[in-house]
């Protein structure tokens, strides 16, 4: 299968889960303002959502991003062509087999089977050159199989608490994986961006102590520790604020402000700042809700990083000059209203807020398929193989 579409993993991935993003969200939204349909998914709507925003949508630009950089990392040929038609084939699969009767062991498996076949991939590359710096990367991704593996045991046994132990889980696994790609690109991007002539100090102890806080939080969501406030959760989770907060600020150039494609990155990494710090308020007893915590994590943190990722590698790996096409800032711009609106917005009108936040969110993306698009259903500009 020589389609360019299937070229490297960024091309498939980041398109069908951009575009699931759009339908999910705004979808999400409309049942909650009771939009009434006369079918639902397996398991209730409220685990869908918690399912497909993560394993779902994140799962698979996570994929893109990981299948596409160990090629640059290993020097090994890409995974591509049709073993990557079959792998987004199951991703497919994996979001429609919760819309028809699917038993639920099929449905686990169909789900699983995504991740652990991204493992396996990425394994077998790192693993033929021993570039154990990028280990880590399995380790995440083994956990978030087994986090998912949690959540449809909970859905399997009705037990809620189950399901949100393995969604919480998966939450901060992927906080802890952006930890560690965003150690490694924002200097290295801003430097080159800024063209710097001083390095940008990188302190390889920090990243190690904020992605193991990052996992312990994780495990510790799965094992049910976290289901009321802790103390010692709220410590970690000040730990975690100051430690990235000394990191971001480390970085810094005022420079960057000048950049989209680099404040882009900066910006999201502080929504997970703030997460921190609210998670730690939480747990301190000085905010009555961890929601509000979760989502500045996962619209701002997560959804901010990702596109500003979605932009930047769709990018460079089609050839193109590293220059935001026209109009793009304001996809950045309109992925932080959404996060503003329902971090800060839904405290005030929180259904109207849920409706500007899910608005913001699906305009955001759709700026992405129609701007960046087009790139990836062609060849690179340069004429380079990918």
């Amino acid at each position: 299968m020589k389609s360019v579409f299937f070229a490297l993993g960024f091309r498939p991935l980041f398109f069908f889960g951009s575009l699931f993003s759009v339908i999910a969200v705004p979808l999400w939204v409309a049942i909650l303002n009771g939009y009434h349909v006369t079918w639902s998914p397996i398991g209730g709507w409220l685990a869908w959502h918690q399912h497909e925003l993560l394993f779902g949508f994140t799962s698979a630009i996570i994929a893109g991003f990981l299948l596409t950089a160990v090629k640059s990392w290993t020097g090994q040929s890409a995974f591509s062509g049709r073993p990557l038609f079959l792998l987004t084939l199951l991703w497919l699969l994996g979001r429609g087999s919760w819309f028809v009767n699917t038993p639920l062991p099929v449905l686990t498996a169909v789900n699983l089977l995504f991740l652990m076949a991204v493992a396996v991939i990425m394994f077998r590359g790192l693993w033929s050159v021993r570039q154990r710096q990028n280990y880590p990367v399995i380790v995440i991704l083994l956990l978030l199989i087994l986090a998912e593996a949690l959540f449809f045991t909970g859905l399997d046994t009705g037990d809620a608490l189950l399901k949100q132990q393995g969604n919480l889980s998966a939450l901060w696994l992927i906080a802890a994986l952006i930890s560690l790609i965003a150690g490694r690109v924002i200097p290295f991007f801003t430097q080159r961006g800024l063209n710097l002539e001083q390095e940008i100090i990188v302190r390889p102890w920090l990243d190690n102590l904020l992605l193991g806080g990052g996992v312990v939080i994780a495990l510790a969501y799965a094992h049910g520790e976290l289901n009321q406030t802790s103390l010692w959760a709220g410590i970690v989770f000040l730990l975690l604020f100051i430690g990235h907060s000394f990191r971001l600020g480390s970085w810094l150039n005022r420079k960057v402000f000048h950049v989209p494609l680099l404040w882009s990155l900066y910006l999201a990494y502080l929504w997970l700042i703030i997460a921190c710090v609210m998670m730690a308020a939480w747990n301190f007893g000085l905010l009555t809700q961890s929601s509000l915590a979760v989502h500045a994590l996962s619209v701002g943190g997560i959804g901010g990083l990702i596109l500003s990722m979605l932009s930047r590698v769709t990018l460079g790996h089609t050839g193109r000059p590293l220059s935001l096409p026209r109009f793009f800032v304001a996809a950045y711009l309109f992925i932080n209203f959404a996060a503003i609106s329902r971090v800060i917005g839904v405290t005030y009108l929180y259904i109207p807020a849920l409706g500007v936040a899910a608005f913001f969110w699906s305009l955001a993306f759709i700026l992405y398929l129609v701007i960046y698009g087009p790139m990836l259903v062609r060849p690179r500009v340069d004429g380079k193989p990918g």
